[in-house]
């Protein structure tokens, strides 16, 4: 029997079950906004971009799912289909396992709702960076479910701010697109008390990004008080 459009091909069944219930999911979420076709070629790339670097395939389904829901949302963000106005941090570095990884949980906890926040990689790796997953737990912000992908154009040009670290050339860059480029050590291959600084060094970095958004923090997510951020004038 041949699969249907958009379905990947040579998976086991239970992953081709899995990605019918994700369309069939992600085509409700948006219904109204953007049609099951693109739904499906939305899922269906983002599946194969994480399957080149995947190290728990039986996970794919899923986090294809997530990554798409995220590219649906820039995507209506950037075609203007949603009333949604928070602003939106992009973190970007080279393999999504540590350093934007760090800063994408830190954005999360401090804004909670408040603001939008993604990252992403030119050379994903495998899996987020466990010490730095560990460093982060110690301040009570959890990134072991998170997961190291490429970023895409719709994300990149939905994006308030981009903030690059360590990509250099292979970041990408939008005309009119706000960056910032952040000189963070890289805590691959760093030990537990080499990276708890670069965590703290990105948090401080995190803190002085939502003052300049204007987005109000929420210092009681974490576990221990934050570094006192300097004064920024706000975005233009």
């Amino acid at each position: 029997m041949t699969p249907p459009a958009h379905q990947p091909v040579h998976e086991p069944l239970d992953r081709q079950l899995a990605h019918r219930v994700s369309v069939d999911r992600l085509a409700e979420e948006v219904r109204g906004t953007f049609g099951r076709e693109t739904v499906e070629e939305l899922l269906r790339s983002s599946y194969e971009d994480l399957a080149a670097t995947a190290t728990l395939p039986d996970f794919l389904p899923l986090l294809a799912e997530r990554f798409a829901r995220q590219r649906l949302h820039a995507l209506a963000r950037l075609e203007r289909r949603t009333n949604d106005r928070r602003p939106v941090a992009l973190f970007l570095c080279t393999h999504n396992a540590g350093r934007s990884q760090m800063a994408l949980g830190f954005f999360a906890a401090h804004a909670g709702e408040a603001a939008v926040g993604w990252s992403g990689g030119s050379l994903p790796g495998g899996e987020v960076n466990p010490v730095a997953v560990q460093a982060m737990a110690e301040r009570g912000v959890d990134i072991a479910t998170e997961y190291p992908k490429p970023w895409t154009d719709e994300v990149v040009r939905a994006a308030d701010v981009v903030v690059t670290m360590g990509c250099g050339d292979a970041c990408p860059v939008f005309p009119g697109t706000t960056y910032r480029d952040w000189e963070v050590a890289d805590p691959d291959g760093r030990d537990l008390a080499e990276v708890r600084a670069i965590r703290d060094d990105v948090e401080r970095r995190v803190l002085e990004l939502l003052a300049e958004l204007g987005v109000p923090v929420d210092h009681h997510r974490t576990a221990t008080p934050p570094p006192v951020p300097t004064t920024q004038e706000p975005l233009r």
